[in-house]
């Protein structure tokens, strides 16, 4: 159902709520033809980091960018709240947009989300992308181990109500003074409006209740993808390196037997924000080559 947007857009995209599995679903689209694509963010992020890179897929492709559950313009999350729910949403949002098997995309805490959905239903998913992520059980965990360089920003996050009494208030300090220079490779990806964008979605009562699902799972679930894992991917994989470096190729490479590895140099961890025309090369080669196929 077409909505009025409650925050920013651009030209050429309509927002739109969908109700599926129990909750409401924000997101945008863009593009009359060509094969479905499906971006899903990951933290401290929404649809938003995608919106330079949705007129550069749109002219050739249908386009959906999601707000996950407990993010963005989305319902809010519940305390049991993890990538499964994650997963289901998705999956189910993919199906009824009934538009066929979709180029589906996740990055960052998203990996783990996007990777269930193409390893429960490949009979929604054409192909995956997965940009900066990784996933439980293959080595995602070290992030958060600050003994070993790990951020302490996703134990924050991954403890229940934390986020809330330390963040409350604090959202744009949090966003604009942390989360997004410590990541950000490239001083201009990200404009004050940007920024302000973000932190009106996160300044939402029970607006960390999304993040804490998702990082608690990052760092428990890692028996349970391993254990998806056991049958591999037979479906192509894009795998997508930015501050990252390999890592990202690396973890597709062991649960996935089709995987394209890119490693776009001189760019921090907001692909689709500092790179977009770089990343758009990137995919649309991509896509072509599978829809060939």
């Amino acid at each position: 159902m077409p909505v009025t947007p409650s925050g920013a857009t651009v030209p050429g995209i309509t927002h739109s709520v969908m109700s599926v599995n129990g909750t409401q679903l924000h997101y945008v689209s863009a593009g009359a033809e060509g094969t479905p694509v499906v971006l899903v963010h990951g933290f401290p992020e929404t649809w938003w980091v995608f919106h330079k890179l949705i007129p550069l897929l749109s002219p050739t492709h249908r386009v959906f960018a999601v707000d996950l559950r407990g993010f963005g313009d989305s319902a809010t999350a519940g305390p049991a709240h993890d990538s499964s729910i994650a997963a289901a949403d998705v999956s189910e949002f993919i199906r009824t947009l009934g538009v066929g098997p979709v180029h589906l995309s996740g990055q960052d805490v998203a990996g783990a989300t996007t990777y269930r959905v193409a390893a429960t239903h490949p009979e929604l998913v054409k192909s995956l992308t997965g940009i900066e992520t990784g996933l439980p059980g293959f080595g995602v965990e070290m992030l958060g181990d600050v003994t070993h360089g790990g951020a302490w920003h996703l134990g924050v996050l991954a403890a229940p109500g934390i986020a809330d009494m330390l963040l409350r208030g604090r959202e744009h300090a949090f966003l604009a003074d942390y989360a997004i220079p410590t990541m950000n490779g490239t001083p201009d990806a990200f404009t004050s409006e940007d920024i302000a964008e973000l932190v009106r979605t996160y300044q939402r009562l029970a607006a960390w209740a999304g993040a804490t699902g998702l990082y608690r799972s990052l760092l428990s679930e890692g028996e349970q993808i391993k254990e998806l894992a056991t049958r591999k991917l037979d479906l192509p994989v894009l795998a997508v390196g930015g501050s990252s470096g390999d890592f990202t190729p690396n973890t597709f490479a062991q649960v996935a037997a089709d995987v394209t590895s890119v490693r776009l140099d001189g760019i921090g961890h907001f692909v689709a924000m500092e790179a977009p025309e770089r990343l758009a090369e990137t995919l649309l080669a991509f896509y072509t080559k599978v829809d060939q196929s």
